[in-house]
């Protein structure tokens, strides 16, 4: 659905899109686990969560895991031989870079009526980021959420990340040899660096309409809003960009559902333009479905991450499961 998940996600991956939604787990656990693969599958991304009501259900925790990586990078520092030029393929060797998530979540309902529920949530955000041995970073960050799921059909989402600014802290560990052929390779050596993620906002709404009595739709619109600066979105301008994910999803029975997408609006040159005259708006286009089946559900999704002539597509496989209601004491 292009992302479009704030106002409407209330299971274990709440924890990601708007904590908030959490309380949507209301009285009986659930975990989620999802794969996908980039580019030919030299981009691998990998995600599980999982959310637990506690206080009677007035209250969820969540916990979710991210890992993001591109595996088996080909390391050609003692390619070369420094003593008399040779090539030593056998010198060759691999590594990982990787960047890790653990979300701490939490969600509360505020105020339970006949026209809805009003709930907040928070995360805390521990991050680590890997490059071999060559460089790690650890970081720390929080996002807080607010979610209206209208009885009726409309629903509205805010969620705030990196409240106070998300920091990664660089170390890295090069031996002196590696210095030595990073030097004569007239490559800089960096000692420490911090990276800073900017506060943003993401405002979102969806409404479902009822078809009959066996089948839903429900369109949904997110809007991420950046406060850093000009960026290559929709609305570009200083200091506020605001780049749309758009989202549509049918449903039969609450048992097949089909999803459409649309986000990542950026220009680009066009194809086959090498002297930088003619821009295009390029996009992401997604399409999905999914299947319930009592307590397992099984969801697809097809992207493509380019959207030109050498479109680069994607699949993304999510598995979840619904375990029954908690023994009431």
């Amino acid at each position: 659905m292009g992302g479009a998940q704030v106002s409407s996600v209330k299971d274990a991956t709440a924890g990601y899109y708007n904590p908030a939604g959490l309380m949507g787990v209301k009285d009986k656990p659930d975990f989620t686990l999802m794969h996908a693969e980039y580019f030919a599958g030299i981009g691998k991304y990998d995600y599980a969560a999982a959310a637990f009501p506690i206080d009677d259900g007035k209250r969820v925790l969540g916990f979710s895991l991210l890992r993001f990586a591109v595996d088996d990078i080909p390391n050609t520092l003692y390619l070369v031989n420094p003593q008399d030029g040779s090539i030593d393929y056998n010198n060759i060797q691999s590594f990982s870079s990787a960047d890790y998530a653990f979300l701490l979540s939490f969600s509360q309902m505020v105020k339970e009526t006949s026209a809805g529920r009003l709930s907040v949530g928070v995360n805390t955000k521990i991050i680590y980021r890997d490059v071999g041995s060559f460089a790690h970073a650890w970081g720390f960050g929080f996002d807080g959420g607010i979610q209206w799921l209208g009885n009726k059909g409309g629903s509205f989402g805010i969620v705030a990340k990196d409240i106070t600014t998300t920091f990664n802290a660089w170390n890295f560990s090069f031996t002196d040899e590696e210095k030595q052929v990073l030097y004569l390779t007239d490559n800089d050596i960096p000692v420490k660096s911090v990276e800073l993620t900017a506060p943003s906002l993401i405002v979102g709404g969806s409404w479902l309409f009822h078809l009959g009595r066996k089948a839903t739709l429900r369109p949904a619109i997110d809007l991420d809003v950046t406060f850093d600066g000009m960026r290559n979105t929709i609305v570009s301008s200083n200091p506020v960009s605001i780049d749309p994910h758009i989202g549509l999803e049918a449903g039969y029975k609450d048992i097949v559902f089909l999803r459409f997408g649309i986000d990542n609006f950026q220009r680009a040159l066009a194809d086959g333009d090498t002297l930088n005259q003619r821009r295009v708006w390029i996009y992401q286009p997604s399409i999905g479905a999914g299947f319930k089946i009592k307590f397992v559900t099984i969801d697809y999704a097809f992207t493509n991450l380019a959207n030109q002539s050498d479109p680069l597509y994607t699949n993304i496989f999510s598995l979840k499961f619904d375990l029954g209601p908690l023994p009431k004491k």
